[in-house]
């Protein structure tokens, strides 16, 4: 017969044996202090590497948005020319507004640092562009975030000061470089190499007008923005677009509403200014 401290020595022995093999046998067990730090400082690591390229897929989706449009303005171009036997757009400094009535016929109308006029869509809707490419969107550049009175502002763009008017004939009597008016001038100098169309920096953004001087006496008077990557969209008579990177700080100027709605010009740029130099190898020929 068990005596009862045989009986004790047993249920004690039981006892640790039962409790070994529940712990044995529990599947939850709490994550220590160093543990979480460990897995907080692999998703902090995990989260730096991936937010640059979440941000660089999307200035990259911006940017070929904005070559999109302007290939589609180029188009439109090219079809107003051909409706109207070869003959361009019109592209004149400082039209007065909604122009129909002074009997022009302009690619765009409005002025940008004009608040009243820099979100009004009528403006372009009165262009001559417009019915090739009916879409508002299309006449604005998807990395252009400015305002105007807390609207969006309705255009980015700027036609070269080449294309579309006499005006650069008469400003520079003494170049030999020639304007473009019918599609056929296109043929004789070079159409690869002859800028359209390009994202113009809120600081000088106006009319639909660009100005290059040739003959250096305002060098980017227009200033070309740098929404993508320090870089600005621009489009070429043969129908490609492209992004030209600005190489020199002077010409990054950061695009605000302050400046989007301020004095036009930009003062600064040397006639030796890279940037400057290339624009100017596009924009006409002898």
């Amino acid at each position: 017969m068990e005596t009862l401290a045989e009986a004790r020595v047993g249920l004690t022995l039981k006892t640790a044996r039962n409790d070994r093999c529940e712990a044995a046998e529990s599947p939850h067990r709490a994550f220590t202090l160093v543990e979480l730090l460990v897995v907080v400082a692999i998703i902090g690591l995990l989260a730096g590497l991936l937010l640059p390229a979440l941000s660089g897929a999307k200035a990259n989706a911006r940017q070929a948005g904005c070559l999109g449009n302007l290939r589609q303005l180029e188009a439109a171009c090219q079809m107003y020319a051909a409706d109207n036997g070869g003959n361009l757009a019109q592209n004149v400094a400082f039209l007065p507004e909604l122009l129909p009535m002074f009997g022009t016929n302009a690619w765009v109308y409005g002025n940008m640092k004009a608040a009243n006029e820099a979100t009004n869509g009528l403006l372009l809707k009165a262009g001559e562009l417009f019915p090739y490419v009916p879409q508002m969107a299309i006449y604005r550049c998807p990395a252009d975030f400015t305002t105007s009175g807390g609207r969006p502002r309705v255009r980015s763009y700027s036609m070269n000061s080449w294309i579309g008017s006499k005006e650069m004939e008469s400003q520079e009597q003494q170049t030999r470089f020639r304007v473009f008016l019918n599609d056929r001038d296109f043929a004789a100098g070079r159409p690869a190499a002859t800028w359209v169309l390009a994202d113009e920096n809120v600081a000088t953004l106006n009319d639909g007008w660009f100005l290059v001087t040739m003959n250096d006496s305002q060098p980017f008077a227009s200033l070309p923005a740098n929404r993508h990557q320090g870089g600005y969209g621009i489009n070429f008579a043969d129908g490609h677009a492209e992004v030209y990177h600005l190489r020199t700080a002077v010409t990054s100027v950061t695009e605000t509403e302050a400046s989007a709605l301020g004095g036009s010009g930009f003062n600064g740029v040397s006639a030796e200014n890279i940037d400057w130099m290339r624009l100017k190898m596009v924009t006409t020929s002898p």
